[in-house]
């Protein structure tokens, strides 16, 4: 049985070593952790889950960003423990995470990824949005939680700046 909940401050260093297991040598290095820089993850959005013994075996985190001027939610790192994988936990991380996100207001949620993987969660590639260099466009990617979300929305993606509002 996998309990899923909201991950707190005292989880950081836990997730942590989940994503050295999961993701390369150097990840922090990728432009996306640049976003990210100085801001913890998204308080309420960011979930762990764990299963029946209590060890960790998932993460989803999620830190809010500008992508050309609107408010717009990062996802990632997800990962689930090499124990847990091929059970359905990355799609359920995924899929609450995303009906949280738009219960809380959020209307756009982007990441940078596998188009295969993602796409059956309603991903599909954001030609008009920029990742800092060196992300590959291909692997940017985006999800409207409210129809025509992504509309209109062209430029970079840049670190959110304030107190973080979904609807500014």
């Amino acid at each position: 049985m996998i309990r899923l909940t909201e991950e707190t401050p005292p989880d950081w260093w836990e997730v942590e070593a989940l994503f050295d297991l999961c993701f390369a040598p150097g990840r922090t290095a990728l432009s996306s952790y640049r976003l990210r820089d100085g801001l913890p993850p998204l308080a309420g959005m960011s979930q762990i889950a764990r299963d029946e013994t209590g060890a960790l075996a998932g993460a989803i985190r999620f830190w809010p960003v500008r992508a050309g001027g609107a408010a717009a939610l990062l996802l990632g790192p997800v990962a689930v423990h090499p124990t847990h994988q091929g059970e359905g936990l990355g799609a359920l991380l995924i899929g609450r995470s995303l009906a949280d996100a738009a219960d809380r207001g959020w209307a756009r949620v982007l990441l940078v990824g596998d188009a295969p993987y993602y796409g059956r969660f309603g991903f599909e590639r954001l030609d008009a949005v920029a990742m800092p260099a060196p992300t590959n466009p291909d692997r940017v990617l985006g999800r409207a939680l409210r129809p025509g979300a992504w509309d209109g929305i062209t430029g970079d993606v840049t670190p959110w700046q304030g107190p973080v509002d979904p609807g500014h």
